[in-house]
């Protein structure tokens, strides 16, 4: 159902005298329209267990919890959501393909673009979607990024870099997020990692000249967000 017919579902209620919060009128149609899933969730940390709890709110059941030891059976999951570490993210990816079961990963700092060529070439629909991020909002901020560094192609004096800060446990450096930031502007960008405390994650691309600098920066307030685009990236998947 598109945007247009929910207008024009709204249009209607209204006319009927119904009072709907738009908000709550919106939830309850994108969960009426969101096929039931049966999830594994591959890596039961903090990101596993908020992706339990919004796969949960949104009407999915979970059927598997793997983590380090657990026996690796996906037998009645329709789709794999897999945050782990770099040395176990592919390992994992194949063992689901193995069971037939599509995989959604968020693990970064491993050549996940060889996997997803390979997946193209050998499987007749995606078995993996993968993201540096799947944040809605870091989405967005991979399109402004791509605008602005296209904008500064006529702009030579602008020099980018970018900087990332994240918490004392994230394992790769730069983040995955920063490598595809510079990979959008295209040139040799210089990027520096920070690691302090339980900083969520915070993006900082600036471009400087001696006259001015321009900055772009995405702060992220918590997990939830990643978690959230994995769950919807999953959902996508399924009905494919």
């Amino acid at each position: 159902m598109d945007v247009e017919k929910l207008t024009e579902i709204s249009e209607i209620t209204e006319k009927n005298g119904i009072c709907l919060h738009m908000s709550f009128f919106f939830c309850t149609f994108a969960r009426f329209l969101c096929k039931e899933m049966k999830i594994a969730i591959i890596g039961y940390g903090k990101m596993g267990h908020m992706i339990e709890d919004i796969a949960l709110s949104r009407g999915h059941e979970i059927v598997a919890h793997i983590d380090v030891g657990d026996a690796f059976d996906l037998k009645d999951a329709e789709v794999a959501i897999e945050f782990t570490t770099p040395s176990t993210a592919e390992t994992n990816i194949r063992k689901a393909w193995e069971q037939g079961v599509p995989v959604v990963c968020g693990s970064t700092g491993w050549d996940a673009a060889a996997l997803m060529e390979e997946d193209k070439r050998i499987h007749q629909k995606p078995m993996l979607v993968w993201k540096s991020n799947f944040s809605v909002g870091v989405n967005l901020f991979f399109e402004l990024n791509k605008e602005l560094a296209a904008a500064m192609k006529d702009q030579p004096q602008y020099t980018p870099s970018i900087t990332e800060t994240h918490h004392i446990h994230k394992l790769d450096k730069p983040s995955g997020t920063a490598k595809t930031l510079a990979e959008q502007i295209g040139t040799d960008v210089v990027i520096e990692s920070i690691r302090e405390g339980e900083v969520p994650g915070t993006h900082e691309v600036r471009w400087d000249s001696e006259e001015d600098t321009i900055v772009i920066t995405h702060i992220a307030k918590g997990r939830r967000g990643f978690a959230l685009g994995a769950v919807l990236a999953a959902e996508e998947m399924v009905r494919l």
